[in-house]
């Protein structure tokens, strides 16, 4: 009886678990850096999944891999509540909205007009750069401790800011690990260590098919194949998220494949930044469009669904390799000092994410009904990025309910 209550303890946990999920999923805009600010306050603030310190220590991880991290950090999440089968599921409902929405995109392009889109999300992007300032804020607050994870803080944002190059995340992450293992005797003896084991079962999954989709590409010339060998191998390459994918994909399927042209291309890269969820799934999107020459809607769904297939396998796979000795090498005092450096890191990478997000965004300026002096005009994107680092920081008003209010504005103003 207790073992059964016990399973049916962690069934209804995933149900939530999943529920949360597909909320994250539909309301989640702005990318890896906002996605990874409603996880904390969703998953961490609020249900307690995991804690502060085992986020940041998963992002990391992620980041230190191929593939789109934000993907891979929820999957994980899924794993260590409930192994395998929940973190398939939680990959499938994390995407799902935005492959579908994209897969619809690339279906409809000749319909779609993306200034009445870009005017529906206008006042997102902000909002978006505000969740990413509050979740620079509580992670300071909770892993910045020492004078040493401050000055790897700050350097780590800097660094992060003027160079933006798609090295430069795991380059910084390694070397704020390093920094702080010299301290590592501080650090508890663990007498009872599990021994170190490496499951190579999803690594040779990951290379298996990596080198299987091309050697049946090459032979067979599917285009579906070929899409799909296309899409994986770019998916194991890109490190740094979809800012480092979309120059990828441009110089494979528009300069040298000319599977799409180039105002198609940067139509669908403009969308993938207005849905919610993963930047990634633009790959359905230019998988339909790829599809077109072979006729029919239903072979553009395939081409979609082989684009989402193939883009986000790889991480996945990988992340899957890697988290299953993770715990067992983090035994060790090396690799336990090492983490405060990389958390000191991670938070600094945050804070220079919140001024990257924010130079992008387009002037604006809000006319006052009244004029304050000569001030008849304020700017309008520095009030909703403050006005929501404070609804945050009231800790009253539920993410969902601000993106909420920021898309009726911009449905109703746009």
């Amino acid at each position: 009886m207790p073992r059964r209550s016990g399973t049916r303890t962690r069934r209804v946990r995933g149900i939530i678990f999943l529920k949360d999920v597909a909320l994250l999923a539909l309301t989640a805009f702005g990318g890896p850096q906002a996605h990874l600010a409603l996880m904390f306050r969703l998953l961490v603030d609020k249900r307690r999944y995991i804690s502060t310190a085992e986020l940041l220590e998963l992002q990391a991880l992620c980041a230190l891999l191929p593939g789109p991290t934000s993907t891979q950090t929820i999957t994980v999440i899924g794993f260590r509540l409930g192994g395998p089968n929940l973190a398939y599921l939680t990959l499938l409902v994390w995407i799902t909205p935005a492959v579908t929405l994209m897969t619809l995109a690339g279906l409809t392009l000749s319909h779609l007009d993306p200034v009445r889109v870009s005017g529906l999300v206008q006042f997102v992007q902000p909002v978006a750069v505000g969740f990413v300032a509050f979740s620079a804020y509580r992670i300071a607050q909770k892993v910045i401790h020492t004078k040493t994870s401050v000055a790897l803080m700050v350097a780590a944002a800097m660094l992060a800011y003027f160079f933006q190059l798609p090295w430069m995340l795991p380059l910084l992450l390694l070397a704020g690990g390093a920094v702080t293992t010299v301290r590592y005797r501080r650090h508890a003896i663990i007498q009872e260590k599990k021994p170190l084991r490496i499951e190579w079962s999803n690594f040779l999954l990951w290379l298996g098919i990596l080198v299987g989709a091309a050697a049946l590409g090459h032979y067979t010339q599917l285009l579906p194949v070929r899409l799909f060998e296309n899409f994986y191998r770019n998916g194991s390459l890109v490190f740094g998220g979809g800012q480092v994918l979309a120059p990828l994909l441009y110089a494979e399927f528009v300069e040298f494949k000319h599977y799409v042209t180039g105002p198609e291309f940067l139509s669908g890269l403009g969308l993938v930044q207005a849905m919610p969820g993963p930047n990634f799934s633009v790959a359905a999107y230019i998988g339909a469009l790829a599809m077109r020459p072979a006729g029919g809607t239903s072979l553009q769904v395939v081409g979609a669904l082989v684009g989402a297939a193939g883009i986000f396998l790889p991480g996945t796979f990988l992340i899957f390799f890697a988290i299953r000795f993770w715990d067992r090498l983090r035994q060790y005092r090396v690799v336990q000092a090492s983490l405060e450096g990389i958390n000191a890191v991670s938070a600094g990478l945050v804070c220079a994410a919140t001024f990257l997000l924010y130079h992008p965004l387009p002037y604006r300026l809000l006319d006052l009904p009244f004029h304050l002096g000569p001030i008849n005009t304020l700017p309008l994107n520095p009030l909703l990025v403050g006005s929501t680092f404070l609804l945050l920081l009231w800790e009253k008003v539920p993410s969902v309910v601000i993106i909420s209010i920021a898309l009726a504005a911009g449905a109703l103003l746009g």
